[in-house]
């Protein structure tokens, strides 16, 4: 086969991988519309760990995470109607558990994940290649789980997130400024603050 037609192969079965996700997401929206119990049951089953991970990360506490995990489901049942398919089900399902983590920290009277960002970065964190391996993979190649877990826990939680969002949950850039609610240059330095932060913490950690 050549190279041309290994480059057209590779586009066709892009562009059909992304028809069929968009479909998929279409269908998720008029099944939330008519509030499809068996739907439901479908997409708790089918992103219910990566939920709760995600929450227990920007909480940081399993006790939180659990409750904010049950409370996300109600939302996403009350306000299926909302969803209208144009994007990622998960994107969206990220961003109704993130508002209601702010809106309880809002309530105790703490800081939001909004507030706690540094000023932009001049030159913000750049993906030359999606295909390479992330800068998280690189900088954990070598560090065990137990490491990567603990070190993750100690950085601030607006770097946590976004690193979590980008490398575990595999959103793109754009799809996080969504989630966050906050431009993408913001997203960018995020990162590349939270890999210096993850960096710094796992350095410490071995030399310790």
């Amino acid at each position: 086969m050549s190279a041309t037609t290994s480059c057209l192969t590779a586009n066709r079965s892009a562009t059909l991988f992304s028809t069929l996700m968009a479909d998929e997401a279409k269908s998720i929206a008029r099944g939330l519309q008519k509030r499809d119990p068996d739907l439901l049951d479908h997409l708790i089953e089918l992103y219910q760990y990566r939920l709760f991970r995600y929450l227990v990360y920007i909480t940081g506490s399993k006790e939180r995470a659990e409750d904010f995990f049950q409370e996300t489901w109600i939302r996403v049942l009350e306000r299926g109607h909302q969803y209208d398919g144009k994007s990622k089900f998960e994107a969206w399902l990220f961003a109704i558990a993130r508002h209601l983590v702010i809106d309880w920290q809002r309530s105790k009277k703490a800081q939001s994940l909004d507030s706690l960002t540094d000023p932009e970065q001049e030159h913000p964190l750049q993906f030359a290649n999606e295909k390479e391996p992330s800068p998280l993979q690189q900088v954990l190649s070598q560090e065990s789980e137990e490491n990567v877990q603990a070190s993750m826990s100690q950085i601030p939680a607006i770097y946590r997130e976004v690193l979590v969002l980008r490398f575990q949950e595999e959103l793109q850039i754009e799809e996080m400024a969504g989630v966050l609610s906050v431009p993408i240059s913001t997203v960018k330095s995020r990162l590349y603050r939270g890999l210096d932060a993850l960096r710094g913490r796992l350095q410490g950690g071995a030399a310790s």
